[in-house]
């Protein structure tokens, strides 16, 4: 009898389902229509006036990350304080309104002001708390990863779509279709999401010591150190491995050929991999491995780009992203998992708002650092620091204590 019980457990209901692919496609939307724009942005932003300043189309490029790390947190605690839904639905507005700006933009100024207001759209925190609220500890994990996959494949399809699209109806076009994006995920919030549960009211003393204990928490503290390592590693890699592509003989309109199969063959191992050792309590191992695996292809790639070497051709460069893309999908799937389940109930929203804002900010720092690098150090340099960041995160997160499941109710 037990073993049903444990069985049922690690099943996702029907409406946890449905919940998880709702919540999912309101980030695949927002996500889709931020991606689509990566790609092409610095060409196409170059040939507004003051796009021949390649300084002022970095900031209007990275703009959106800063504002959104600033803005993560005061969301989070608005998501505790407001409700989910309604935090979702602002930012969601502030964010069709920045990429309406950004369509108009007659200028790099006002494009770079549409950037700014696009980031302000912070719903990361609230989405991810709304989700761990109508999903049980032992299949919130799953429900994670639906989302972490819904956005690896917005991120391999927006290569596909972003150098047509941008021929067909520019940058400015682009930005219509993400405003539009950003309209669809709103009906999404208000006619397929699921009603908010209700959630327990924090004490009045609480209402101030909520973020104080997520930032005294060391499990807290260790995983929001983690995913700021893991998304500065992966935008700084992306300053080098295309230039190592294109060396490899694959024009950059082709590099999705490559991404694609990665990031779609990289998800069914995460699928069999993580979820079976999750339900046999081996989350800890499988966590801890991934960071391993992101720090052996780091130095896999240093040791194929040092001098005297031969330059990394198409096969082992496809090899390599697609055990880079298993490591970072299955700690995307666990990390904002762990942090719902060590939050305080009444301070998940302040939690992963302070988790994406150290996402946010591993954004910004790892484009600016990682251009530098390449620029002072060359590509070599770039993957060896990479691997120096893996390795500190893996042995500060070595003691790390996987938290035990409840067998009902949420949490």
């Amino acid at each position: 009898m037990s073993g049903v019980t444990d069985l049922d457990a690690t099943r996702m209901t029907a409406a946890e389902r449905r919940a998880s692919g709702a919540l999912a496609s309101i980030f695949a939307l927002r996500m889709l229509g931020l991606f689509l724009v990566l790609p092409v942005f610095a060409l196409e932003a170059s040939r507004l006036p003051g796009g021949d300043d390649a300084a002022r189309v970095g900031l209007a490029m990275g703009l959106y990350g800063l504002t959104q790390a600033l803005l993560q947190i005061p969301f989070g605690l608005a998501a505790d304080r407001l409700g989910r839904k309604p935090v979702i639905i602002a930012g969601l507005l502030l964010f069709a309104l920045g990429s309406a700006l950004a369509a108009w933009a007659p200028d790099l100024t006002w494009l770079t002001i549409g950037r700014a207001l696009q980031g302000a759209g912070a719903i990361s925190a609230a989405v991810t708390a709304f989700l761990a609220d109508v999903t049980r500890d032992g299949v919130r994990t799953k429900a994670m990863a639906v989302v972490g996959a819904s956005i690896a494949l917005m991120f391999a399809l927006s290569l596909a779509l972003a150098p047509p699209l941008a021929a067909w109806i520019g940058l400015s076009g682009i930005f219509v279709l993400t405003c539009a994006l950003a309209l669809l995920g709103i009906a999404v919030v208000i006619w397929v999401a699921p009603p908010e549960p209700p959630r327990p009211q924090p004490r009045a003393q609480r209402r101030d010591s909520g973020m104080r204990e997520v930032l005294r928490h060391a499990g807290l503290l260790r995983l929001n150190l983690g995913v700021f390592v893991l998304h500065a590693v992966q935008l700084a890699m992306w300053m080098a491995v295309p230039a190592l592509l294109l060396q490899a003989g694959l024009a950059q309109i082709d590099h999705w050929l490559v991404y694609l199969p990665a990031v779609l063959a990289s998800l069914l191992v995460m699928g069999g991999v993580l979820f079976p050792m999750e339900r046999r309590g081996h989350l800890r191992a499988v966590f801890l491995a991934a960071i391993g695996l992101i720090l052996l292809v780091q130095l896999a790639l240093w040791w194929l780009v040092a001098p005297g070497g031969a330059l990394p051709g198409l096969w082992s460069l496809g090899l390599l992203l697609f055990v880079f893309f298993i490591g970072f999908n299955t700690l995307e799937a666990s990390q904002p998992s762990l942090v719902s389940k060590l939050a305080p109930t009444h301070a998940r929203g302040a939690a992963l708002g302070v988790y994406n804002t150290l996402q946010s900010i591993g954004f910004f720092l790892g484009g600016a650092l990682g251009g530098w690098l390449v620029q002072a150090h060359g590509p070599g340099g770039l993957f060896a620091v990479c691997a120096a960041a893996m390795l500190v995160w893996l042995l500060l997160a070595w003691p790390m204590q996987v938290p035990a499941s409840k067998r009902s109710g949420r949490a």
